[in-house]
């Protein structure tokens, strides 16, 4: 089974994204900030992940950078999801090892594009 983590501090957009991966076919998981989100990655490595920049505990491009130094952590597509929009940021987050951008809000066409640019659709 495809299984994806979202990881974002707002309950609405996790529900949003759950639910627009749901109905592609993805086991769903959540975590709100990236400290919760290692520690899923740590118990089973997902597929595909939905990441937030801006959050608590632990922001999604610390996050991004402890996933790919663990073990299997070069695998699941990231895909940073984010109202961050300068070209540094972008470059930020692509140099540490995010496989596409999208910008906050999104709809289904939106993920369902960049899913299939990274391969899993």
């Amino acid at each position: 089974m495809k299984r994806c983590l979202i990881v974002d501090d707002s309950s609405v957009i996790r529900k949003v994204a759950r639910r627009i991966l749901e109905g592609f076919g993805f086991t769903v998981v959540e975590a709100s900030d990236g400290r919760q989100a290692l520690d899923l990655c740590l118990k089973e490595m997902p597929i595909a992940v939905l990441l937030d920049w801006n959050m608590p505990v632990m922001d999604g491009y610390e996050f991004l950078r402890a996933l790919r130094a663990l073990p299997g952590g070069d695998k699941p597509k990231v895909v940073f999801c984010t109202t961050e929009n300068d070209l540094a940021h972008i470059a930020r987050a692509m140099h540490a090892g995010a496989d596409e951008y999208i910008m906050k809000p999104f709809d289904k066409e939106i993920v369902e594009a960049k899913l299939q640019e990274v391969g899993l659709l």
